[in-house]
């Protein structure tokens, strides 16, 4: 008799467990609920992966405990933690290892892929991401991509107008199509204010680029892609191995334009005129706003200068 109620107390609690209602999520996110297992049972429960998370980290657990009292009973329990790993394009350069820097930090698994590989930077971060040298249009995104929740692409540049077509839109679209084929959830990509501009100015191939491979995140990752649009990015930015301290003259010129941004309001409509008054963020705020929309789902379209600056103080 007692083993009947055994039985039945135990069958009604995993009944219980199992028939739970699962909570309504958004796309791609994974909710592993917290299960509270009877002392009688011994039995391994193993959480559901989402649907595009292939990263994770388990946890082992079991109760053995005989009796009432539990206080020195051994436990072990078994649950599956999904980690993060992101792919960093443009990794090393000066936004792009900021980006690997701070992810580092907060120990996500980093891999980034350049044309020039490791940075020749001396501090320990380094070498805890794979650093790997290539050309996004011969990468083998199947090998690169294996696990990644998200892609955060700094990829950008100037020469002539094809040179600005081709980087800034072409391959960014590449990538951009490459993780929608493998199902990685995210896609952030570090883009660019446009200050206003005329029209004849951001007909150029370097915007022209950008808003090509910004429409292709917005149509293939509606509810899951990031715009970071900021203006000046300052910081120390190393220049063919000397450190050029942009912040010298970024963080005075923030401050500044904050200060008097009751005065200027009037001329922010003024063509170009963002080009002497939109405020510059420092390269962490960019970093932190991409890690930012890497953990929070609510966190997705287009950031303008401030938005980047309140979701970076928001991971703070």
């Amino acid at each position: 008799m007692a083993s009947f109620a055994a039985a039945f107390e135990t069958s009604t609690i995993v009944s219980s467990l199992v028939a739970a209602p699962a909570p309504r999520n958004r796309k791609n996110l994974s909710v592993c609920p917290i299960l509270v297992v009877h002392p009688r049972i011994q039995q391994r429960f193993t959480s559901s992966r989402c649907r595009n998370s292939r990263s994770w980290k388990q946890v082992s657990c079991s109760y053995s405990g005989v009796g009432s009292d539990f206080s020195s009973a051994p436990i072990d329990v078994v649950a599956e933690v999904r980690t993060e790993k992101i792919l960093v394009l443009g990794g090393s350069g000066f936004v792009g290892s900021e980006i690997c820097k701070q992810a580092v930090k907060r120990d996500i698994e980093v891999v980034s892929i350049s044309r020039s590989g490791r940075p020749s930077i001396s501090q320990p971060w380094v070498d805890k991401v794979l650093w790997i040298s290539g050309d996004v249009f011969m990468t083998d995104w199947y090998s690169a991509l294996s696990g990644c929740t998200a892609v955060i692409s700094t990829l950008g540049g100037f020469g002539t107008n094809e040179q600005m077509l081709k980087i800034n839109g072409d391959a960014n679209i590449a990538v951009v199509d490459a993780a929608s084929k493998a199902g990685v959830p995210k896609f952030i990509y570090v883009s660019v204010h446009e200050y206003n501009l005329p029209e004849f100015l951001l007909s150029s191939g370097y915007f022209q680029g950008k808003k090509r491979a910004e429409q292709e995140i917005f149509d293939k990752y509606p509810s899951s892609g990031t715009i970071l649009r900021p203006g000046f990015i300052y910081g120390k930015r190393r220049v063919n191995g000397v450190e050029v301290p942009l912040d010298f003259v970024g963080q005075p010129l923030e401050k500044l334009l904050a200060a008097t941004e009751t005065f200027t309001r009037p001329f922010s409509k003024l063509p170009a005129s963002d080009l002497l008054l939109a405020p510059p963020v420092s390269v962490t705020d960019v970093a932190l706003a991409a890690l930012k929309a890497l953990k929070d789902d609510t966190y997705f379209g287009t950031l303008s200068i401030e938005q980047i600056k309140e979701a970076a103080a928001a991971l703070e």
